[in-house]
């Protein structure tokens, strides 16, 4: 519970639902307030005023409050919609993502504002009332760019893996899709291909923290070929580099650490809120000189940018470091996956080891045991028996916070017997439960002593 309590609060009474009690003195009817408003001048603000306060979605730890400025902000918003996403005023621009989530905040709402766009609000899931609910709003609407979560393309892939559902839409004005928020796998993006040929799909990768797109392809300046797997190329302003432990440069096509080297371009976050030594502490400090985005990747000789995984899903397997991202394309390449994700407990006599969680296809036939069977011999055909990937389970669904970023950080605290806290930005808590159950069947938590 906050510390502060706030003196006023403006509610909104939705009409299909009861009304709201109302606290007298405190509370204020939002249609009331504007049946009485008039119209006010603009108030000038320093362009190092803060505009607004968010929180990041809390997969790694206890959220973050980071702070954004007003002037930076705004330059991002107007140069990434002209020079990235290819947007004129008067375009249509879909982004389904929620309000409270940075996708919002940055293309939603300021974004679409600034630079004189049609933007649409959606709430609901992407299969509700089918997985044809997006295609509607697109063809509907008129939607000229569709950005949103690799995982509810998945989700949607799951339901409908044949696209049949998009048949009865006119998709004509679509220019582009973009797809952000967590690693989108090659076979989402090639997935996309096939059912928009000829619309640019651009995976880009960047964070709460900084606001807009690290990497992107530019549609505005120059398309770029795209590469299944990588968000193309640093955008304007950000001088991103690959890192090793010891901090110095790696080199191409090298894992290692994804760090934005100092200063940081306009729209990135300035401070965390009345934290200053945090900020310093959680972003500046591992690497000096650089920004720190906690992520690991590489790029390759052409330039491109791969984020893999968080850094702390680089796991330690009897001395060898690999990538649970790694582990993750190679399972969702599987014809019958419709999601998964790869954690790495500790393991007695190897450290760590990885642990694969699947969800299947609505129309997979298979037996979940020989899907299993399959991807186990796909990764040690692909990586080799070094991963010792050997335990994988079938899960109905993967916990994930509300802007669609899967719970890893718990789920291999979980695996490992330890105490957690579920995240208050949790979509469905009694997700957890459910995986706690189908780890036991496959042994975890064991007792381990490193």
């Amino acid at each position: 519970m906050s510390e502060w309590k706030p003196q006023s609060v403006v509610v909104y009474q939705r009409p299909d639902l009861p009304k709201a009690t109302m606290i007298p003195g405190r509370d204020w009817d939002w249609e009331e307030l504007a049946s009485r408003a008039s119209a006010a001048n603009y108030v000038p603000v320093l362009s190092t005023d803060p505009l607004y306060m968010i929180y990041t979605s809390g997969t790694t730890g206890t959220p973050k409050a980071i702070v954004r400025d007003t002037g930076g902000y705004c330059v991002a918003m107007t140069w990434s919609l002209e020079n990235a996403f290819n947007l004129k005023p008067g375009d249509t621009i879909f982004a389904a993502s929620d309000i409270g989530w940075v996708v919002g905040h940055s293309y939603i709402v300021y974004g679409p504002l600034l630079h004189g766009l049609t933007s649409i609000l959606y709430e609901g899931k992407p299969t509700t009332p089918d997985a044809g609910a997006y295609w509607r709003v697109i063809s509907e609407h008129k939607v000229n760019c569709f950005f949103t979560a690799p995982t509810a393309f998945r989700t949607i892939k799951r339901e409908d893996p044949e696209g049949k559902l998009l048949t009865p839409y006119d998709m004509s004005s679509l220019k582009s899709i973009w797809v952000a928020g967590e690693h989108a796998d090659p076979n989402t993006i090639e997935w996309l291909q096939s059912l928009f040929p000829g619309v640019p799909i651009v995976d880009n990768a960047w964070q709460t923290e900084t606001g807009w797109p690290i990497t992107a392809n530019p549609l505005g300046l120059e398309e770029h070929p795209i590469k299944p797997g990588s968000s193309c190329r640093p955008m304007s302003g950000y001088d991103l580099q690959v890192l090793r432990e010891d901090g110095s440069k790696a080199d191409a096509g090298e894992l290692g650490n994804l760090a934005i080297k100092l200063p940081l371009p306009p729209g990135t976050l300035p401070t965390l809120f009345k934290n200053d030594d945090g900020y310093k502490k959680a972003y500046l400090t591992r690497f000096p000189g650089y920004y720190n985005t906690g992520d690991a990747g590489m790029i390759d000789h052409e330039g491109y940018v791969y984020f893999m995984t968080r850094t702390d899903d680089i796991i330690n397997v009897s001395g060898v470091r690999l990538s649970t991202g790694a582990v993750e394309e190679i399972l969702s390449e599987h014809p019958d996956v419709a999601e998964c994700a790869v954690i790495g407990p500790n393991d007695q006599l190897r450290g760590q080891v990885p642990v694969g969680l699947i969800v299947l296809k609505s129309n997979t036939v298979k037996k979940p045991e020989v899907v299993i069977q399959e991807v186990v011999e796909a990764v040690r055909h692909r990586i080799g028996a070094v991963a010792y990937f050997r335990s994988c389970v079938v899960v109905p669904h993967l916990p994930k916070t509300r802007s669609g970023k899967v719970l890893r950080k718990t789920i291999k605290q979980i695996a490992d017997g330890e105490e957690h806290t579920v995240p208050g930005t949790i979509d469905n808590p009694a997700t957890l439960d459910t995986i706690k159950a189908a780890l036991h069947t496959i042994g975890f938590p064991r007792p381990v002593k490193l």
